[in-house]
């Protein structure tokens, strides 16, 4: 299992979390909605994150780091800004800016996977 390099996150982090919930719908407008998935597995945290001027050296390892596990499809442990424990996540997309010279700003979104 690989790990996120340890290079810091730029604030603001945003946090989005998406219950994993089932709905079926009822005659009469009426819906039952019920949560789906083990207790621990039914919230996705999606982290939309940046790294604000970072050397092209700390750019490069980051995009180094997220093309490997695009090419292996593997998910990556990393600890979020403010969390207390590191989960498992994939990152499908990310996006890197040359400000000016010798610095590059990365902005990413990890979506979080439950896996053993």
């Amino acid at each position: 299992m690989a790990t996120f390099p340890a290079i810091q996150a730029s604030y603001p982090v945003e946090k989005t979390s998406q219950p994993n919930v089932r709905t079926v719908e009822l005659g009469d407008g009426y819906q039952h909605r019920i949560m789906f998935g083990l207790i621990d597995n039914q919230t996705v945290k999606i982290f939309n994150l940046q790294w604000v001027n970072l050397s092209e050296a700390d750019a490069d390892t980051i995009e180094t780091f997220l093309y490997a596990r695009a090419n292996d499809q593997a998910s990556f442990d990393f600890t979020p800004p403010e969390e207390a424990s590191s989960m498992k996540f994939i990152c499908k997309t990310w996006r890197k800016t040359i400000p000016y010279p010798t610095y590059a700003t990365i902005r990413a979104t990890f979506e979080q996977v439950f896996e053993p």
